[in-house]
């Protein structure tokens, strides 16, 4: 592979456009070797709007090299401007940014453009053959190679456009909403293979709503709201920062009264067990004594805030300053 050189603070343009290739096919990154820092990848004071409308204001981030890094927020938050940005679909009005991007084309067969795509970043014809079985084999496509894109669904697409990611053997892998259009059991498949790629030292940088998802994958995140950053850090850290303030409780029985407990300020029920936010200062204990009074208790634990529960506080807070 012949790795791109990068400026320090450039913006690389990226492998040629194939032609009929729109801007908006760009879609996934291929490999990047970063310079010789702690961040693999680095944004500083990074702006855009449209029309007036700023999608993403003066964003700076730091992403750790062989980290897993979930970048996070509601619809509309900036999340896909700012990974296209990165991926030089879109460019910056403000600040800087490094990474490259690749089309994926639905009327090309997927093996030949998985070789294809691989082979504009230096792999040659032959070692991109061998590479295609085994990872079509580990997503589940080995019976789709001989076999256009638009002719899959949109799961088996979102496979593809995973393995012609990681075909080159990058550094860095860039992937949003990587679980979207997956059942379940490719999701599991999914998450394992990512966590492989961690363990090699790869740099991985994901957007998702799914936030136990990022919970399991990631160690470092970001929140953004309206193309603000609202937090970013280590997931413990971030997590320590609110507090060991949840109680979670399962239970057979009628839990509604949960809510109206004193020192509760919010029950979040998951079906099987409820999280029990409670007010600075409260007693779990207090909780304890009143469940137990009146419930079947099979799990009492107190525990940090999920990253649902930060999410949700942080945009609702900032909806409300920003009001």
């Amino acid at each position: 592979m012949n790795p791109r050189s990068l400026s320090s603070w450039g913006v690389p343009s990226g492998p040629p456009r194939p032609p009929n290739a729109s801007r908006d096919d760009w879609l996934t990154a291929g490999p990047i070797i970063p310079q010789l820092s702690e961040s693999a990848i680095q944004l500083f004071g990074v702006t855009k709007a449209f029309a007036g409308h700023v999608a993403v204001r003066d964003l700076s981030l730091a992403i750790p090299r062989g980290s897993v890094f979930g970048l996070l927020g509601p619809n509309g938050a900036g999340k896909t401007t700012t990974l296209r940005m990165v991926m030089d679909i879109l460019g910056a009005d403000a600040g800087t940014i490094e990474i490259l991007g690749r089309p994926l084309y639905p009327r090309m067969v997927v093996e030949e453009q998985l070789v294809f795509f691989a082979t504009l970043k230096g792999v040659s014809r032959s070692e991109a053959l061998r590479r295609v079985g085994p990872w079509l084999e580990r997503v589940g496509l080995a019976d789709c190679r001989k076999r256009k894109l638009n002719e899959l669904s949109k799961g088996m697409q979102q496979k593809v456009q995973f393995v012609a990611t990681v075909l080159p053997d990058p550094e860095i892998l860039i992937l949003d909403e990587p679980m979207n259009g997956l059942d379940p059991v490719a999701a599991d498949a999914m998450r394992q293979t990512l966590l492989d790629l961690s363990r090699q030292g790869k740099t991985l940088v994901l957007s998702s709503h799914q936030m136990e998802t990022v919970e399991r994958l990631c160690d470092s995140i970001a929140l953004i709201d309206r193309g603000r950053k609202l937090l970013d850090g280590p997931v413990r850290e971030v997590k320590a920062r609110h507090g060991k303030n949840t109680v979670v409780l399962a239970f057979d029985g009628d839990g509604a009264f949960l809510a109206g407990l004193a020192g509760v300020q919010k029950v979040t029920d998951f079906g099987r067990y409820v999280e029990i936010r409670l007010a600075e200062g409260s007693d779990p204990q207090s909780i304890l004594r009143e469940a137990a009074a009146r419930l079947r208790l099979s799990r009492f634990e107190i525990v940090e805030p999920s990253l649902h529960d930060i999410f949700v506080e942080e945009v609702t807070a900032h909806g409300v300053a920003a009001a």
